[in-house]
């Protein structure tokens, strides 16, 4: 879309089978403008790289973006305005919650579900069946293997938690 949000509904009118996405990778701003967009009635759509590989009965929701040379296995789930990003793999069985950021090169095993706002750094790994905390951000080349809770900084590898954010409630 060019242009100010102020030319959205102008934009709807005008081509009213619209498909929107939110291509911006920090996950507040792609919060406020979803919010933004769905009170103006907008469609999202699904942006899915030709060279991506989905496997069978994945589901990935509205808004969502996956890159280029990304795998996406069996069962997975991907939630809606997510960004799955150049290189990244998802093994089968994944839950990914809405408005997540996975950089690139990032590799999930089977079965990891992250949770919604969270941001998983480039070329970090994170082994199966472990759970990453809602708003929850995994540095780069990190190597998580226990579970995350939510809203904190987690490095290194093996990852550690070094920063706890504040409640915002």
């Amino acid at each position: 879309m060019l242009g100010g949000l102020d030319q959205l509904e102008k934009i709807n009118l005008k081509y009213p089978q619209s498909l929107y996405i939110i291509a911006i990778g920090h996950n507040a701003t792609r919060v406020k403008l979803a919010n933004i967009f769905e009170q103006s009635n907008v469609q999202f759509g699904k942006a899915i790289h030709s060279t991506a590989i989905i496997g069978s009965n994945v589901v990935i929701g509205d808004g969502s973006v996956i890159m280029a040379n990304t795998v996406i296995n069996a069962d997975a789930q991907i939630g809606r305005h997510v960004i799955v990003n150049t290189a990244a793999t998802v093994d089968h069985d994944c839950l990914i919650g809405d408005f997540v950021h996975l950089s690139p090169g990032v590799h999930l095993a089977g079965g990891v579900e992250i949770g919604c706002s969270a941001h998983v750094g480039i070329g970090a790994s994170i082994v199966p069946q472990v759970k990453v905390g809602r708003g929850t951000i995994v540095g780069a080349g990190a190597v998580v293997i226990h579970s995350l809770p939510e809203q904190v900084v987690a490095v290194g590898c093996p990852a550690k938690i070094n920063k706890h954010f504040k409640s915002k409630g």
